[in-house]
């Protein structure tokens, strides 16, 4: 029988790193890192089963460069998002607009006038950088940034609720992804809450009951993960609006997603906009960054200049604010909203939504034969029709048709290849993330703008098919 290698017959490890591949770690990764991963590998050669031969100082090298390489890649990894939801959570959201990675990239590389007024040389505002931008877009008296829409609101509770009551529908009670819940926001900011109403039916008069001394605001919540339907009745915002006048306290529009410009222009369901909510009578207005907008993640406070102002002079502001890297990106993704003509060519997010289905299925139509090529012995392929999502909770009931590459395995029990093949699509250089339904595996090219890396993928796991 085989005995394992003895260590006297294992090479050492300054003979590893002299070796052509440990010359190239040490220049790599450096000869401290290089050392630990070959003594790592050396140690797994001692303790494994029996081997006809001991290693190689190359084959040691080998297994050691694999391990230094992988510890050195990236956690956070591209992907290819064929979900068929555009506005994909766990996949980062909305991208970045050419114009935005090209300003981040300059504010990472250079020391940047964040908080530096050139026309004085004092200390400057940070905010300042976008606050015209988004004054003008809106027609906001002012506006202050945060790091997300969930902040947006915190600020704004704590703000102008502190020890006091907010009125809100208990319809919009929302909760939404990772278990946050908009009570529990309220409990942290110390607002207290006065829910009115009932889940499917709030009236005027419910809110006009429940304002009293104990008021700070009245909340409309933006139920961007969900629908009511049926036997509905919701207090439109207007109405709202002057309830609050009277009563003498801020009413305080959540719009969630946050869209800027009438979508139905593009094709697109039509979204109340931030200039809408201001317009029906809103005070402040809260809405995301990285949503329908299609910027990086932040939370905008826009409205009254005495309320904004009274968030940004809040301590909490300090905590929840913008670094310059997201403020780069931010400004140069509003500035493409001057040009509504030209912003669905521009805006990935924008870009994504509006694709025409005839598009997207001429796209699958090309693709058909590489994705049947791909697929293990057996598998059938085929093109589909499917519906994608906007997602991220921004219009909820509605979807967009879309076309989809298609698989199905053989045989009845098809859950164990599908999760199988799902695996292997994740593990491929560049990961293609699709979603299985109907005992088949589907990829919604809605979102898929770089057909020539999706290609090589295919090949990719045309050539490791089993």
């Amino acid at each position: 029988m085989d005995t394992p290698a003895p260590s006297r017959a294992l090479p050492s490890v300054d003979r590893v790193l002299r070796s052509d591949l440990g010359r190239l770690a040490v220049a790599t990764f450096g000869r401290a890192e290089a050392g630990d991963a070959i003594r790592d590998a050396l140690a797994v050669w001692r303790a494994g089963p029996p081997t006809p031969r001991a290693p190689s100082p190359d084959d040691v090298a080998a297994r050691a460069m694999a391990r230094l390489e992988a510890r050195a890649a990236p956690s956070q990894r591209r992907v290819i998002n064929l979900t068929g939801t555009v506005l994909h959570t766990n996949l980062g959201r909305a991208q970045l607009p050419e114009e935005a990675v090209e300003a981040v990239v300059t504010a990472m590389r250079h020391p940047t006038t964040l908080e530096f007024s050139l026309e004085n040389g004092g200390r400057g505002e940070r905010d300042d950088h976008v606050r015209g931008l988004i004054r003008e877009l809106t027609g906001a008296e002012d506006a202050c940034l945060v790091n997300n829409n969930a902040a947006a609101l915190l600020l704004v509770l704590a703000t102008h609720a502190k020890g006091k009551e907010c009125v809100v529908s208990r319809g919009e009670l929302i909760e939404i992804g990772g278990s946050f819940r908009l009570p529990e926001i309220m409990a942290r900011s110390g607002a207290k809450l006065r829910e009115v109403g009932t889940t499917n039916r709030t009236h005027a008069r419910d809110f006009e009951e429940a304002i009293g001394p104990r008021t700070g605001l009245i909340l409309k919540a933006h139920t961007s993960n969900y629908a009511i339907q049926g036997f509905t009745a919701e207090t439109q915002p207007g109405e709202l609006a002057a309830l609050a006048r009277r009563a003498g306290v801020p009413f305080v529009d959540d719009l969630g997603s946050g869209s800027l410009v009438d979508l139905s222009r593009y094709g697109l369901a039509r979204e109340r906009t931030v200039r809408d909510a201001l317009a029906a009578g809103a005070d402040l207005v809260t809405f995301s960054g990285d949503k329908l907008l299609g910027g990086p993640q932040c939370g905008f406070v826009v409205g009254r200049a005495d309320l904004v102002r009274a968030c940004a002079r809040n301590p909490l502001k300090r905590a929840l604010r913008l670094d310059k890297l997201r403020l780069a990106a931010l400004e140069a993704t509003l500035k493409l909203y001057r040009d509504p003509d030209r912003l669905a060519g521009r805006l990935p997010t924008l870009r994504f939504l509006s694709r025409a289905e005839p598009d997207i299925r001429a796209q699958a139509d090309r693709l058909l034969e590489a994705w049947r090529a791909a697929l293990p012995e057996g598998w059938t392929a085929e093109v589909a029709a499917c519906a994608s999502q906007i997602g991220s909770g921004a219009l909820p009931v509605d979807t967009l048709p879309s076309a989809a590459l298609v698989a199905s395995p053989p045989g009845r029990r098809k859950g164990h290849a599908l999760a199988d093949f799902a695996t292997r699509l994740r593990g491929l250089p560049v990961p293609v993330i699709g979603r299985v339904k109907d005992d088949r595996f589907w990829l919604d090219l809605r979102c898929l703008d770089d057909e020539e890396t999706f290609a090589a993928q295919l090949a990719s796991l045309r050539g490791g098919a089993a």
